[in-house]
């Protein structure tokens, strides 16, 4: 049985390599051809979750779980939030033949997803990027949509003002762009084309007075019921999309108060990312129209991934990805 470590993780699975896999995993998955669970979650202790996210890519192709723990103060010691392993079995015997570095595929393949999202759903002509947070997910997301859009500047706003500047010169020394930071959410947010919430907030942090017409929004930081990145004004003002529609439906934190407040029914959800990828359904309808693309991450996603590193050479099978 193979191990994929971080390292290879990190320079095999680039934002390049992994974009066009979430594209297709993605339509994959609105196609029905994929198969997996909504994830199962275990509370720890305050800031500390266990998951495990089961699924397989077809009906004869590789399947398999990722086993992930998520403990938000790894990022004061300089740690990944989220660890684990991705484990791959070999689609006709069975057999598990790979466990991959979760946190890095974590990392990647959510931003690349993010990004993949943008291209579909922002502006052609959308320049200014905001990123609400300043820890892993924001350096990754930062360097996938830089790929999907001609960024020519971004703004980073966290709640250490210090921490925010470290992470902005380092991010402008990495990407050779200008890299502001703001004092405010309200501030950060005022002139953004794309906004990318990668915070670990449990109250919303952004209000939808605060977004301007036209603005696309990745939800990225919460993955299940409970904390809430931006308040229900926003969602009932956006074109929502889901990654997923069932998980949406049941762990999207956002939507779920949006809706338990009667401000939104079940059909506000507009697509899947898969269908408007597919053009089977519009995402953007106008230059002023808000859209937002909400992130929960799955396991077909990490298995695309994971098999991508594992066997380069041995495709998914036609009716799989």
């Amino acid at each position: 049985m193979r191990f994929i470590d971080r390292e290879e993780v990190a320079a095999r699975l680039t934002y390049e390599v992994c974009i066009p896999i979430m594209r297709q995993a993605m339509i994959a998955l609105s196609r029905g051809e994929t198969k997996q669970l909504l994830r199962s979650i275990i509370p720890l202790s305050e800031g500390r979750l266990f998951g495990i996210m089961p699924g397989a890519m077809g009906s004869h192709a590789p399947f398999g779980a990722k086993l992930i723990s998520v403990c938000r103060d790894n990022f004061a010691d300089g740690k990944q939030s989220h660890q684990g392993l991705v484990v791959l079995f070999e689609p006709e015997t069975g057999a598990p033949v790979c466990a991959v570095h979760a946190g890095e595929i974590t990392a990647i393949r959510t931003a690349s997803a993010s990004a993949a999202a943008t291209d579909a759903l922002a502006r052609k002509d959308a320049r200014r990027l905001v990123l609400l947070g300043y820890g892993e997910q924001a350096a990754s997301h930062a360097g996938a949509i830089c790929l999907v859009r001609d960024l020519e500047s971004i703004v980073v706003w966290g709640r250490s003002p210090e921490r925010a500047h470290s992470f902005a010169e380092r991010l402008r020394t990495k990407l050779g762009l200008p890299v502001s930071t703001a004092g405010s959410v309200q501030e950060a947010v005022a002139h953004a084309d794309i906004i990318c919430t990668v915070t670990s907030a449990t109250e919303p942090i952004l209000r939808g007075e605060w977004v301007r017409p036209g603005t696309h929004l990745n939800l990225v930081g919460s993955s299940y019921a409970g904390p809430a990145e931006v308040d229900n004004d926003l969602v009932l003002r956006s074109r929502f999309v889901a990654d997923s529609r069932e998980g949406v439906l049941h762990q999207g934190a956002e939507f779920i108060r949006a809706r338990a407040a009667g401000l939104v029914r079940d059909e506000h959800i507009v697509a899947e990312i898969g269908q408007v990828l597919m053009g089977e359904i519009v995402g953007r309808r106008s230059a002023e129209e808000i859209t937002v693309y909400k992130s929960l991450g799955h396991i077909v996603q990490d298995l695309a991934s994971a098999w991508a590193l594992y066997a380069p050479q041995s495709p998914v099978p036609a009716h799989g990805i």
